[in-house]
C-alpha cells in the first residue's frame, strides 16, 4: 500500500498541499482531478521526490518510499537532443536488460530509427510510456497519459493500465478529460485548492462530473464578471 500522510508542501509563501491524507491500494486505478492550479503535479512531484514537502511523509509498505520504486510519467518529457527513439530505450535497457523493446513496439508502432525531434506529441508520449513500462516498479504516476494521443491510441493505453492493474500494481492517474478517468477508475479524489475535498467510487462518477462542471461554471462567471 503506498500511504500519504499529512502532506503540506509549500513554495516560500504559497501553500499548495494542505493536509493530504490518501491510501492507494494495489490492483486499483486511482484517479486525481481538479481545475487548473489545484495543486495535481505538485501532489504527484512530492509522491515522487521531486517536490520536497515541509510536513508529512510519502511510505510504501510501511517504509519511506524511494524514488526507485516509481515510475513517473509526467506530462511533459524530456528527450536529450539529437538522439533516435531506439537510442533512448537503450537508456532504459540497461536496468531491464530483458523488456522486449521490440515486441512493445509492434503495439505502439514508432519510428525507433528516426530522431525524437522529428516525432510527433502522440509519438513522444508513447516512447515514454513504453520507457517506463520497462522499468516494471511497484508505483505508476501517470500525468495526463492521454494528452496528445489518438483514439486508437487511448484505447491501447486504457488496456495495458488494466493488465497492470492486474498485476498488484498502484497506479495514480490524473486527466482533464474526465470521460478517460471515469472509464478505467476504481476511484476518483477531486483536489481543490491544495486539499482533498471528495472522494468518489465507481456509482458515484456523475456525482463528480456535476461538481466539476458546477465549478467551471462558478469560475467562468467569475472571470466574465470581472471583465
Amino acid at each position: 500500500m503506498l500511504k500519504i500522510n499529512n502532506l503540506h508542501l509549500a513554495y516560500k509563501e504559497n501553500k499548495v498541499l494542505k493536509g493530504i491524507s490518501l491510501d492507494f491500494k494495489p490492483n486499483q486505478l486511482i484517479g486525481i482531478v481538479g481545475l487548473n492550479g489545484a495543486g495535481k503535479t505538485s501532489f504527484l512531484n512530492a509522491i515522487y521526490g521531486v517536490a520536497h514537502f515541509q510536513e508529512g511523509s510519502v511510505e510504501l509498505n510501511e517504509s519511506p518510499v524511494l524514488s526507485t520504486q516509481i515510475a513517473f510519467l509526467e506530462t511533459k518529457n524530456y528527450f536529450y537532443p539529437r538522439i533516435t527513439g531506439k537510442e533512448y530505450l537503450q537508456l532504459f535497457k540497461i536496468g531491464q536488460p530483458n523488456f522486449d523493446f521490440d515486441a512493445w513496439n509492434e503495439v505502439f508502432g514508432l519510428p525507433l530509427d528516426h530522431l525524437i525531434s522529428t516525432y510527433s506529441t502522440g509519438m513522444k508520449k508513447k516512447l515514454a510510456f513504453m520507457g517506463i513500462l520497462s522499468l516494471n516498479r511497484p508505483v505508476l504516476i501517470l500525468d495526463e497519459p492521454f494528452n496528445g494521443l489518438d483514439l486508437e491510441t487511448n484505447e491501447t493505453i486504457k488496456r495495458i493500465l488494466f493488465l497492470l492493474k492486474d498485476k498488484n500494481k498502484i497506479l495514480l492517474i490524473t486527466s482533464h478529460i474526465m470521460e478517460t478517468l471515469t472509464s478505467i477508475c476504481d476511484q476518483i479524489h477531486y483536489l481543490n485548492d491544495g486539499k482533498i475535498e471528495a472522494s468518489f467510487k465507481e456509482t458515484e462518477f456523475d456525482q463528480l462530473e456535476d461538481l466539476l462542471k458546477g465549478r467551471q461554471k462558478e469560475n467562468l462567471k467569475s472571470l466574465v464578471d470581472d471583465l
